[in-house]
């Protein structure tokens, strides 16, 4: 008598399960150096036969290897197993107005090697056939396969449609809705755009797995934000959520790039910073560590202005704020006093404990870009 295969979906369960056991076993590679298989059947209460069944396969994928052994020397010695971190590679682009920056990151998401360029974004062929050459070069350099690179994302300072293939807004710079066309004329890979914020917050939903809701505030040369409900970037009815740089903090203000008056982007921009050191915000912040009065009252004023942004997050969300961006990466030496700050102007607490610094400081754009490419390869399997 044969056996009866239940049908859902039009799906053998058995089939589902299979899928789901490979899965399970190659996402606890990804959480630990090395396994035995016994290990695999304790900590995933599988079978030995299923166990072995997936590392034979992963192994002749080439995602698993052989690293070694455990166990006493006096018995048999239990073979350990690995990841193979870089049998894939996923690379990240981050473009902005005046630098142009390349990462590549294994299939834990860790960079690999990265790469920036100085020079003025224009929406040329020139520009983009550079971009082309420039990521040619990083390729060749870091020795990568063609068959190993999963693809390509590009982090922009834009608001990209859900179909990740075009822009419908860009004020930053002048990019147009066929900017992935001209891109893929000289990139010869798999290409995906994404918003810069959004981008970056993907990568502390993939440093903090286990974080359900937060707002992801950019602090760059220009301000974004990104909305991370239920662990998933959630982007909005429009893909246009989390766009707090465009909220009014001073009716009247300053005249926005936006064409509006008093945004938070006007405030809160990193070249409030940077502007009073040639461009150079690191040079800003060893000023005031030094104590440059002219630096500490702008210093003073920002927070005040930083304080304010986040408490109209908290009093909207109320979930955690996370601070990223280039003024982000330097906030841990002024995250209390922010708190302090923060905690005046709040109704309900005395205190600003949702406050918390991002987790991946370099590159977090084009880092996250990358990270969608590793994050469905690893849906797959």
């Amino acid at each position: 008598m044969g056996i009866i295969q239940i049908m859902t979906n039009k799906k053998p369960i058995n089939v589902e399960i299979k899928k789901i056991n490979r899965s399970n076993i190659y996402r606890h590679f990804l959480k630990n150096e090395a396994l035995t298989k016994q290990n695999l059947v304790a900590d995933l209460q599988l079978c030995l036969p299923t166990v072995t069944k997936n590392i034979d396969e992963l192994m002749a994928e080439g995602l698993i290897e052989k690293s070694g052994s455990q166990g006493h020397t006096g018995g048999r010695r239990a073979v350990t197993y690995s990841l193979v971190r870089n049998a894939k590679v996923a690379l990240g682009i981050d473009i902005t107005q005046n630098h142009l920056t390349f990462v590549a990151l294994d299939l834990t998401g860790t960079l690999i090697t990265f790469k920036r360029h100085r020079i003025r974004f224009e929406a040329s062929e020139s520009y983009y056939q550079y971009t082309g050459k420039m990521l040619k070069e990083f390729i060749q350099n870091a020795g990568f396969r063609d068959e190993q690179i999963l693809g390509v994302g590009v982090g922009l300072p834009a608001l990209v449609d859900a179909d990740k293939k075009s822009i419908f807004y860009s004020q930053i710079i002048n990019l147009s809705p066929s900017t992935l066309e001209e891109l893929a004329r000289y990139i010869p890979y798999p290409i995906e755009l994404y918003n810069d914020a959004n981008a970056a917050a993907f990568t502390e939903t993939w440093m903090n797995p286990d974080m359900k809701n937060a707002f992801y505030l950019m602090l760059s040369n220009n301000i974004g934000g990104s909305m991370v409900i239920n662990g998933a970037v959630y982007s909005g009815d429009g893909q246009r959520s989390g766009e707090i740089g465009h909220v009014t903090l001073v009716p009247g203000g300053k005249r926005c790039y936006c064409g509006q008056y008093g945004c938070v982007d006007c405030y809160l921009a990193a070249t409030n910073l940077s502007n009073l050191t040639d461009g150079n915000l690191q040079a800003f912040f060893t000023g005031l560590k030094n104590g440059e009065p002219l630096f500490t009252r702008t210093w003073d004023t920002y927070l005040n202005y930083l304080a304010s942004t986040v408490n109209i997050l908290r009093m909207l969300l109320d979930c955690n704020v996370i601070l990223g961006g280039y003024v982000g990466g330097y906030m841990d030496a002024y995250i209390d006093d922010l708190r302090v700050r923060a905690a005046r102007l709040n109704t309900f607490t005395g205190d600003a404990d949702y406050l918390k610094l991002c987790s991946y400081k370099n590159e977090s754009i084009a880092a996250g870009a990358a990270l969608y490419f590793i994050d469905a390869f690893t849906n797959s399997l």
